[in-house]
């Protein structure tokens, strides 16, 4: 038999869910429903749309594949200035759009530190090409993953993985068949996390 939660839980998690509530009422309310179909399904709408799904998924793909063993560095080895690094990974989280489109620009920008020496050797220019756009997601979305990563990393039981160490298992294989299906669910919670922030950049 389920007990029913105790009412101040229950009027304090009411009251967060109006946070979000209210606000989607409001757009629903003004939304031209009557146009909406023909505005949905114009080219420039699927053209968009179809690129904002491209670049957010490579974008999410891209901090998984970066994202889980820089959070497992984080997480498992300690080495000097380790809460430095972690800062900077997380730095995008808190910076303005305008602050990480400025460090962006003079990262992978035409006279950037990448860009420059990118656009002399190859002529290709990322600014305002699908890879920039991909560059930009992966910079403000795999923070997501990592943070939700490394805390599944620093909190789960270490002991299986003694275990299957010991039973003479490598620590890639300790790895791919112990580590990561214990932090399966934070692992797929990370990359949700990223691809809907990199789909919300430029979306």
């Amino acid at each position: 038999m389920r007990r029913a939660p105790p009412w101040p839980l229950a009027v304090l998690g009411a009251l967060g869910a109006t946070v979000f509530v209210v606000p989607l009422i409001g757009l629903v309310g003004r939304t031209p429903w009557r146009r909406l179909p023909e505005l949905v399904t114009s080219d420039v709408v699927l053209d968009a749309l179809r690129l904002s799904l491209v670049t957010s998924s490579l974008a999410a793909l891209i901090s998984l594949v970066l994202g889980v063993p820089l959070a497992w560095v984080l997480a498992r080895v300690e080495f000097p200035g380790r809460p430095l690094v972690r800062a900077i990974v997380t730095l995008p989280m808190v910076l303005p759009p305008v602050v990480g489109g400025a460090a962006l620009l003079f990262a992978f920008g035409r006279r950037g530190l990448v860009g420059g020496p990118l656009e002399s050797a190859t002529g290709f220019l990322m600014p305002f090409s699908m890879w920039g756009v991909v560059a930009a997601n992966v910079f403000v979305a795999m923070p997501f993953l990592v943070v939700t990563v490394e805390g599944a990393l620093a909190g789960m039981d270490t002991r299986y993985e003694h275990a299957a160490a010991g039973l003479g298992a490598s620590r890639l294989t300790v790895f791919r068949r112990v580590t990561v299906p214990m932090i399966a669910p934070s692992l797929r919670a990370g990359v949700v996390l990223a691809w809907a922030r990199a789909l919300g950049e430029f979306g």
